[in-house]
């Protein structure tokens, strides 16, 4: 078997001594400004594919991983001190469906307040982070998603999250959000039938 190249072992010793996920320009400024770290992670994510730990990316980042399959190997029970609560959830949802989105954009869709601490448990436990201010008067503060959000719940990106029909197949809609689907519905049919009987009367 042929030994991997002088690329490849540098790009897997940056990723395998780094603390967390790395972007291309980031390793490459560990192994070389002219390497070609692209064909460097792409041979050592092939050869790591199958293996008891792999490389993986998450957003437009990567890191060694434990395989999906042998997690279980290594979880240990444990209490946890604090759980996500219903408006936690509902407050993640949002952000990682519609980031970057301020305070009150949330409160719009969720149709009630949210109380800071409650953007703040998502922010301590890495999954929410600030992302700027929106150039409009006042300049409210907007939040998105970060890799260790994407690595927790194992997406690749955010192109990964289910959608409405992936959501309602694993019966997580709440009764009350699917009433609210099907208002909507209604109501938009309503509205197509009012519609068609004001330009009749035309």
């Amino acid at each position: 078997m042929t030994p991997p190249d002088d690329l490849i072992r540098a790009v897997e010793a940056v990723l395998f001594a780094s603390e967390h996920p790395m972007t291309l320009d980031e390793i490459r400024a560990h192994v070389g400004a002219d390497a070609d770290v692209r064909r460097g992670v792409s041979e050592v994510e092939r050869l790591y594919a199958g293996r008891g730990i792999e490389l993986v990316r998450r957003g437009d980042r990567w890191h060694f991983q434990t395989a999906a399959d042998l997690a279980h190997l290594l979880r240990r029970n444990r209490e946890e001190n604090r759980k996500l609560s219903r408006a936690g959830i509902e407050t993640l949802a949002i952000i990682a469906y519609h980031e970057p989105v301020t305070r009150a954009e949330i409160e719009s869709i969720r149709g009630v307040q949210i109380s800071k601490g409650t953007i703040d448990v998502l922010m301590e436990s890495g999954w929410v982070r600030p992302a700027g201010r929106r150039e409009v008067p006042g300049r409210p503060l907007t939040y998105a998603t970060t890799s260790g959000f994407l690595t927790h719940f194992g997406l690749t990106s955010r192109r990964d999250l289910p959608g409405i029909d992936d959501l309602r197949a694993a019966g997580l809609l709440d009764p009350v959000d699917l009433a609210f689907e099907s208002l909507d519905l209604a109501e938009g049919d309503q509205s197509g039938v009012e519609s068609e009987i004001v330009t009749e009367d035309e």
